[in-house]
C-alpha cells in the first residue's frame, strides 16, 4: 500500500515536472517569436515606405536631421507682479507654435526650460528646433513676426454657394490630373475657387483688441473669454454685431479659426464674452491666443545653431556603426566566454533591442546622437546583468553543485544586485532629465527607458530560455556551463 501511495506520488511529481518544463518552453517559443514579430515590424517599416509599419517612423532629433536651434531667453520681469508665469510662458509657447506652423515645419520642438538663475530666482528659456530650415535669418524672422488677429462675419448665401461651386471644379480638376497628367482649369473662376467660403473679412482686427481675460459667468461658474476694445475698436465691433445677431463673428489667429461665437446682441461698450462649452484650460489658451498680438512675454535670442543635414546623416551613420560595432563585439565575448549561456544572452540582448526599438517608435521617442548613446549604454547595462547571473551561476557550480541547481541559484543570488545597480541607474536618469537640458534630457530618457527594458529581459527573457534547456548533470553540460578556460 505504502509503495503504492509512494509510486503514485512519484508520478505525480514526474508529471507536474514535466507540465512546467512545457510550459517553460511554451513561454520562450512565445518570447522568440514575439522578437521575430516585432523585429520584423521595425525592419519593414523602416525599408518599405508602403508597409503598414511605416507610419510609425523613428523620429529623430535636430542633430541627425539637420535645421536650425535656436535659444530665446524670457524676460519675466517685464510681467505684472499678479501674472502667472507658468501661464504666460505655455502662452509664449502656443504663440511661437502657431507661428512656426504657418511655414509648413515638419515636426518642430517647441520646448519651455526652467532654470536657477546664478543670482537666485529662476530664469525661463524657450528651446526652438527647427527641421529641415537651412536659414538662420529667415527662422529668427518667423519666431519674431507679428500674428495676423482678423474679425470675419458670414458671407451671404448667394456668394457662399457661387465659391462652393468653384471649389468644387477645382476639386474635380485635382482629382484629374492623377487620370490624365494634365491640370485643366477652363472653366473655373479661380478668384472664387481661392475665397473662403463661409466668412468674409471686417474691418476689425488685432490692432483693435485691447485685452482678453478669462473670466467665470456668475451663476454656472462655466468659464468663459472676456474681451475688451479701444475707441476704434469700440466702434467697430459695435457697427458688426448690429449687422450680425444671430451670426456667427469668426476669430483668426495667422489665418486658422480659433472660435466663432453667435452675436446675441449688438455691442455697443467695446467689451464682449466669448461662452462655450470650454474647460478652464480651453479658455486660458484662448485667452493667450487672442492677447497674441505681442508676445505674452518679452524674449530675447542667446544663441543659434544651424546643423545641415549631410552632418546629420553623417552623424547617424556613425552612431549606428559605432552600435552595431560594439553589439557584435559583445555577442562574441559573451559566447566564446560564457558558451552555452553566452548564445542565450546574445538572443536575450537581440529580443531587448527590438523590443527598446519598438518602444521608440510606438511612443514616439525623439532620438538624438546623445539620445543614441544612452541606448548603446543600456546595452551594456543588459549585458553586465547577464553577467551577473551567470558568475553567481559559477560560484555555485564551483561549491559542487548540480548545473541545475547552480543555474536557479545563480538567478536568485543575481537578482538583488541586479535590481539596486538598475534602480540607482534609473534615479540617475529620472535626475537627469528633471534637471537636465533638452540634449541631456534626449540622454537621460533612452537610458532609463533602456535600463528599464534590459531588466525585464535580463530576469524574464534570459531566465525562460535557460529553464526551457532539460540540464542533465554531465561533463558536457558543465563545460557548456562553465566559463573562460575551466570546467566545473
Amino acid at each position: 500500500m505504502l509503495s503504492r501511495l509512494f509510486a503514485g506520488l512519484i508520478n505525480s511529481v514526474f508529471a507536474c515536472n514535466i507540465f512546467l518544463m512545457l510550459k517553460t518552453r511554451l513561454s520562450a517559443t512565445l518570447l522568440l517569436l514575439v522578437g521575430i514579430l516585432l523585429g520584423y515590424a521595425v525592419y519593414s517599416g523602416e525599408v518599405n515606405k508602403d508597409s503598414y509599419f511605416a507610419k510609425y517612423p523613428f523620429k529623430l532629433g535636430l542633430d541627425l536631421r539637420g535645421g536650425v536651434h535656436l535659444i530665446y531667453k524670457a524676460d519675466i520681469s517685464k510681467l505684472a507682479e499678479s501674472t502667472d508665469v507658468s501661464s504666460a510662458m505655455s502662452a509664449l509657447k502656443d504663440v511661437i507654435e502657431r507661428r512656426v506652423n504657418i511655414f509648413g515645419v515638419s515636426e518642430p520642438v517647441i520646448q519651455v526650460e526652467e532654470k536657477s538663475a546664478l543670482g537666485g530666482g529662476k530664469e525661463y528659456r524657450l528651446i526652438v528646433e527647427l527641421p529641415g530650415i537651412t536659414d538662420v535669418a529667415e527662422a529668427i524672422k518667423m519666431i519674431g513676426a507679428t500674428p495676423l488677429l482678423d474679425f470675419k462675419t458670414e458671407r451671404p448665401a448667394a456668394e457662399r454657394d457661387a465659391i462652393l461651386a468653384e471649389v468644387k471644379k477645382f476639386e474635380a480638376a485635382q482629382a484629374k490630373v492623377k487620370e490624365t497628367g494634365q491640370f485643366d482649369l477652363t472653366g473655373i473662376n479661380m478668384e472664387l475657387a481661392v475665397k473662403d467660403p463661409y466668412y468674409v473679412d471686417s474691418e476689425l482686427n488685432g490692432r483693435h483688441l485691447k485685452s482678453a481675460e478669462l473670466q467665470f459667468q456668475q451663476n454656472s461658474l462655466f468659464p468663459t473669454v472676456g474681451i475688451e476694445f479701444n475707441a476704434e475698436g469700440e466702434a467697430l465691433f459695435a457697427k458688426l454685431t448690429k449687422e450680425n445677431v444671430g451670426k456667427t463673428i469668426a476669430i483668426y489667429l495667422d489665418g486658422q479659426p480659433i472660435s466663432a461665437p453667435v452675436v446675441k446682441e449688438e455691442i455697443k461698450s467695446g467689451k464682449a464674452e466669448i461662452s462655450g462649452n470650454f474647460t478652464r484650460e480651453e479658455a486660458k489658451t484662448l485667452v493667450g491666443r487672442l492677447n497674441s498680438g505681442a508676445l505674452p512675454v518679452p524674449i530675447e535670442l542667446l544663441s543659434t545653431q544651424n546643423i545641415s543635414a549631410p552632418l546629420g546623416n553623417k552623424l547617424l551613420n556613425d552612431d549606428l556603426r559605432a552600435g552595431i560595432w560594439g553589439t557584435l563585439a559583445v555577442a562574441v565575448f559573451l559566447i566564446l566566454w560564457y558558451r552555452l549561456p553566452g548564445l542565450i544572452a546574445v538572443v536575450s540582448l537581440a529580443i531587448y533591442i527590438i523590443f527598446t526599438l519598438t518602444v521608440f517608435k510606438l511612443f514616439g521617442v525623439t532620438m538624438t546622437a546623445a539620445g543614441i548613446a544612452g541606448v548603446i549604454m543600456s546595452i551594456g547595462m543588459a549585458t553586465d546583468a547577464n553577467i551577473l547571473i551567470f558568475e553567481r551561476t559559477k560560484e555555485e557550480l564551483k561549491k559542487g553543485r548540480t548545473v541545475s541547481d547552480a543555474v536557479k541559484e545563480g538567478f536568485d543570488r543575481a537578482w538583488t544586485s541586479i535590481r539596486d545597480s538598475n534602480i540607482s541607474s534609473m534615479i540617475t536618469a529620472a535626475i537627469l532629465f528633471w534637471l537636465g537640458t533638452s540634449l541631456i534630457r534626449g540622454f537621460a530618457l533612452t537610458f532609463g527607458l533602456g535600463v528599464l527594458i534590459s531588466m525585464f529581459t535580463a530576469i524574464t527573457v534570459t531566465r525562460t530560455f535557460l529553464y526551457s534547456f532539460r540540464i542533465k548533470d554531465s561533463k558536457l553540460t558543465r563545460f557548456l556551463f562553465s566559463n573562460g578556460s575551466h570546467i566545473y
